[in-house]
C-alpha cells in the first residue's frame, strides 16, 4: 500500500497486465517533493537502528505481495484462456474426422489441460507458500516498524509497568495490529537508548521544529501516495470498464449477425469476448480497485487536513526563548496523523485477508 523504495528487480506479471490496460491513458504527474528532509539529530540513531529490520520485512513484503497479485491476475487470465483453446477447434472446424484436422483439434485440447494445469499449480503453489499470508504479515510488520522513529518522541518512556510495544503505550494499551514478537522485540530494545535521546527533547525548540518538518515531509509523501493511487485505480477501473463495454459490443453484434450469418468465426467471437470480459472483471473485483480508489482519496484528503494541524502546531514554538510554549497540540497533530495511517493500514489489512487464490 506505500511508497516503499525497494523492489524487484522484474516488473511483476501483474504490473505489467495493468500497464497494457493503462496504454494510452494520462496519469497525473508525480509532483516533487523536495529535498529529503532528515529526522532531528536525537532520532537519527534510533532511525538508523530500525532501518535493517524495516528493509527485511519490507523486501518479503514485496516478493509475497507481487507473487500474489500475480498470481490471481494470471488465473484469471489463463481461465479465459482455457476458453479459446477449448473453443478454437469448433470454430476452426478442426474436429472432424479428416486426419489433419483432427491432429490440431488433439492438440487444442492438449494445450486446454496444459493452461489448466497450470492454473491448478499457480492455486495450490499459493495456497501451499502462503502468499498472502505472508504478504499480510510481512507489510504490517514494515509498517509498524518504519514509523516507529516517528512515534518514539511521543512514547512516555519515563513510566514503568508499560507494554513493550510503543504503539500500545501511545495510543492507550491498544497494539492496533498485535505486530508480532519481532516489533515487541525491536521496540524493547530501543526503549532505554531512545529514552536518554529523548528525555529533554521537548524542551528544545530546535528539535521540536525539525521533528514537525520531518513529519511533515513523511505525512505529505503518503499524501501524495494516496492522491496518485486513487487516481491510478479510477483510472484502471474505467478502462476496464470501457474494455468490457466494448466485449459486450461485439458479443450482441455476434449474437445478432447468427440470425443471417453461420460463420465459425461468429461462435469464437460469442464464446471468447464475454470469457475475457469476465476475466477482467474478476481480476479488478479481487483486486479490490473500487474501494482502494475511494479509500485512498479519503484518506488523502485527511492526510491534507492532519498537515495542516501539524504546521499549525509546529508554530507555537518561541523563537525568542527557545523553549516550546506547549507541546500537546504538536504531539496530539502527529499521533492523529499516525492513526490515520495505521487505520488505512487496518482497512486494508481488513479489504485483502477475506480474499484467497481459490476464489479466483
Amino acid at each position: 500500500m506505500k511508497p516503499y523504495r525497494d523492489r524487484e528487480a522484474a516488473v511483476p506479471f501483474y504490473l505489467i497486465i495493468q500497464r497494457i490496460l493503462l496504454i494510452g491513458v494520462h496519469l497525473p504527474p508525480a509532483t516533487a517533493q523536495g529535498a529529503p528532509v532528515k529526522p532531528p539529530p536525537a532520532l537519527q540513531e534510533i532511525a538508523t537502528a530500525v532501518q535493517p529490520t524495516f528493509e527485511k520485512f519490507n523486501s518479503e513484503a514485496i516478493r509475497a505481495g507481487n507473487r500474489y497479485r500475480s498470481a490471481f491476475w494470471a488465473i484469471y487470465l489463463l481461465s479465459a484462456s482455457a476458453v479459446a483453446c477449448a473453443v478454437m477447434p469448433l470454430a476452426l472446424d478442426w474436429d472432424s474426422d479428416r486426419a489433419l484436422q483432427s491432429l490440431m483439434g488433439h492438440i487444442w485440447g492438449i494445450a486446454e489441460v496444459a493452461v489448466m494445469a497450470v492454473v491448478g499449480m499457480l492455486v495450490l503453489s499459493g495456497r501451499r507458500n502462503d502468499w498472502q499470508g505472508r504478504w499480510l504479515e510481512a507489510r504490517t510488520k514494515a509498517e509498524m516498524t518504519t514509523y516507529l522513529p516517528l512515534l518514539a518522541p511521543l512514547v512516555p518512556f519515563n513510566q514503568t509497568g508499560e507494554a513493550d510495544n510503543w504503539y500500545a503505550r501511545v495510543f492507550d494499551g491498544d497494539d492496533p495490529f498485535a505486530a508480532g514478537d519481532e516489533v515487541d522485540a525491536l521496540c524493547r530494545d530501543l526503549a532505554p537508548h531512545a529514552g536518554e535521546l529523548l528525555a529533554v527533547a521537548w524542551h528544545d525548540a530546535a528539535f521540536v521544529q525539525a521533528y514537525a518538518q520531518w513529519a511533515i515531509y513523511l505525512i505529505d509523501g503518503q499524501r501524495r501516495y494516496h492522491t496518485r493511487l486513487s487516481a491510478r485505480n479510477r483510472k484502471l477501473l474505467h478502462r476496464t470498464h470501457s474494455i468490457n463495454s466494448v466485449l459486450f459490443t461485439l458479443t450482441a453484434a455476434g449474437a445478432l449477425a447468427h440470425l443471417f450469418l453461420h460463420g465459425s468465426w461468429l461462435l469464437l467471437l460469442t464464446i471468447i469476448c464475454p470469457a475475457l470480459g469476465s476475466s477482467l472483471h474478476g481480476a479488478m473485483a479481487q483486486s479490490e480497485a473500487y474501494r482502494l480508489a475511494t479509500t485512498s482519496e479519503r484518506l488523502a484528503v485527511e492526510l491534507g487536513n492532519a498537515l495542516q494541524r501539524i504546521e499549525q502546531a509546529s508554530g507555537a514554538v518561541s523563537s525568542d526563548s527557545g523553549v516550546l510554549a506547549s507541546s500537546e497540540p504538536l504531539r496530539d497533530a502527529v499521533t492523529g496523523a499516525i492513526a490515520l495511517l495505521l487505520n488505512e493500514h487496518q482497512d486494508w489489512h481488513m479489504l485483502v485477508r477475506p480474499h484467497h487464490l481459490p476464489l479466483a
